[in-house]
């Protein structure tokens, strides 16, 4: 599938003598998972949430499918009909590695990917620059997606989950002087970052089925980096609570478990809570 000139970086400014200013304010973060939507608006004037909405499909869909749900709640969804300032698409799978800056050329995307990820020779490969550790993020994003948001939005940019979730997280742990292992959960999947000293150290995405292949993975993980269960952080973000099987197998493994926060500054509206300090971390932490 070919994909559309998408100019990655530039603002979507649709200004019309009969949009209000508020209206103008609005920015909307949409992210796309084989699995399911996230949709969030900020009111960046006011600095508030003033919407969050997820789809979770019960199950696994292919991307033509997963369009098909993107254009129902576009029909239907009265706040996702608004004109927006900015529009991003976060691409959440597990096609993407990471690239040390000095090492990466851009004409080399695929040869990347190719090691850890099953690719196809007409896949469109695009890629993220993580400055904060100097990496360069290459992953294959949803095209169809992206054509269909260029089509009804005109200019957005878009980017690769885990470029959202490496940055933020070094730039949380900047001063840390400890190994941690942060874990965001999603419903089928769940991703794995490690620090040691606020370096980071690993990042890769896993799928589960049960709270054993979870553990299975986490402490696979920890043994391979030679991190002690009784003495590294294990800190969760994500979908999950300290009553979620999958925290409460951790806690018998690892002796310091911890929720974690996004510390964002945001307001949030009456109808746009999150559901804790730690969940819909991407998602939020995309504006």
């Amino acid at each position: 599938m070919k994909l559309k000139q998408v100019e990655t970086g530039q603002k979507l400014m649709a200004i019309t003598s009969n949009i209000s200013k508020n209206i103008l304010n609005q920015e909307l973060s949409i992210q796309v998972s084989l699995s399911g939507l996230s949709f969030c608006i900020l009111q960046r004037d006011t600095n508030t949430i003033t919407y969050i909405k997820h789809i979770v499909f019960d199950k696994k869909l292919n991307p033509f499918e997963v369009l098909d749900q993107l254009k129902h709640q576009f029909n239907t969804e009265n706040e996702l009909q608004n004109t927006f300032k900015n529009v991003q698409v976060i691409h959440a799978n597990e096609l993407s590695t990471l690239v040390p800056k000095p090492l990466f050329t851009e004409d080399n995307l695929a040869d990347y990917l190719k090691f850890n990820s099953k690719i196809l020779k007409s896949d469109f490969i695009a890629y993220d620059s993580i400055v904060i550790n100097d990496s360069v993020n290459v992953y294959v994003p949803y095209v169809n997606i992206n054509n269909f948001i260029y089509d009804l939005c005109g200019s957005f940019t878009f980017r690769h989950s885990s470029t959202i979730l490496i940055e933020n997280i070094l730039s949380i742990e900047k001063n840390s002087s400890i190994k941690k292992m942060y874990v965001n959960v999603n419903k089928l999947t769940f991703e794995i970052v490690v620090l040691n000293k606020n370096k980071l150290v690993l990042y890769n995405t896993f799928e589960y089925t049960t709270k054993e292949d979870f553990i299975y993975y986490v402490l696979f993980t920890a043994e391979q980096l030679e991190l002690n269960p009784e003495t590294f952080n294990l800190i969760f973000l994500g979908d999950i609570d300290a009553k979620d099987e999958l925290y409460i197998v951790a806690k018998k493994y690892v002796r310091f478990v911890f929720l974690g926060n996004r510390e964002d500054e945001y307001n949030y509206s009456i109808e746009a809570q999150p559901q804790s300090y730690h969940s819909d971390f991407t998602l939020i932490k995309s504006f």
